[in-house]
């Protein structure tokens, strides 16, 4: 309907182009028909496109470069409407653990990119009092399916705990903006570091030991440099 009402006012109002209307009239048409075959046939037009014009991501970026960085009270996990590798969790059950909460979708690719690494140090440190939490916030209608996140945790073997913010109620208390997003969160509650997008993954583990009152990250480097991704 879009596409003949903009047909229609093209030829209507635009002098330049009326010499043109039996053109751009049966353009519309075919352009429409289209769009109705794709749909008849069963085809996810919204999936397409999402494939064709990846989302727009920060590709890096660090809050606690060239600045101090003021640690503040974690907000509460709010509104998931599911969960996928756990029970439903509460920051306030967690208190007296180190918390990454990560937001992602699963088909942003710079999230993807970062996986590998967050299933690393989830193996590495969860029996050290440090949890990760995979905050999926879909920016399509496909990634708000559970049954299509449930599909991608499987796909890229992520063990830790995954909370479907499907409402972007989480999203919003953290006023996040951006995927991938890593807020990590300290034993009291509070937010003490924050990175968005991909990158910084030595650093990062470096806090994460740090808050977990572990030594020797020498050979963190060379860890993240062979974590291999997808």
């Amino acid at each position: 309907l879009l596409i003949a009402l903009f047909g229609q006012y093209m030829t209507s109002y635009v002098r330049a182009l009326a010499r043109h209307a039996t053109v751009l009239r049966r353009t519309m048409g075919v352009l429409i028909l289209i769009i109705a075959g794709l749909g008849m046939a069963g085809v996810n037009i919204a999936a397409l496109v999402a494939t064709i014009t990846p989302p727009l991501t920060l590709e890096s970026s660090d809050t606690t470069e060239n600045k101090a960085f003021t640690a503040y009270p974690a907000p509460e996990l709010a509104g998931i409407t599911d969960w996928i590798n756990s029970k439903p969790l509460t920051l306030q059950d967690l208190k007296g653990k180190v918390v990454l909460v990560d937001f992602w979708t699963y088909s942003c690719i710079n999230c993807i990119r970062t996986l590998p690494h967050i299933e690393r140090w989830y193996e590495t440190y969860k029996d050290k009092n440090f949890i990760v939490i995979g905050v999926h916030s879909p920016e399509f209608a496909f990634e708000a399916k559970p049954d299509n996140v449930r599909a991608a945790v499987a796909k890229f073997g992520i063990t830790y705990p995954v909370a479907l913010d499907t409402h972007f109620a989480t999203w919003k208390n953290y006023k996040n903006e951006f995927w991938p997003a890593h807020y990590l969160i300290d034993k009291e509650g509070h937010v003490v570091a924050t990175h968005f997008g991909e990158g910084h993954y030595a650093q990062t583990e470096q806090k994460i030991r740090a808050l977990l009152g572990l030594a020797d990250a020498a050979k963190i480097e060379t860890l993240n440099e062979n974590v291999s991704t997808w």
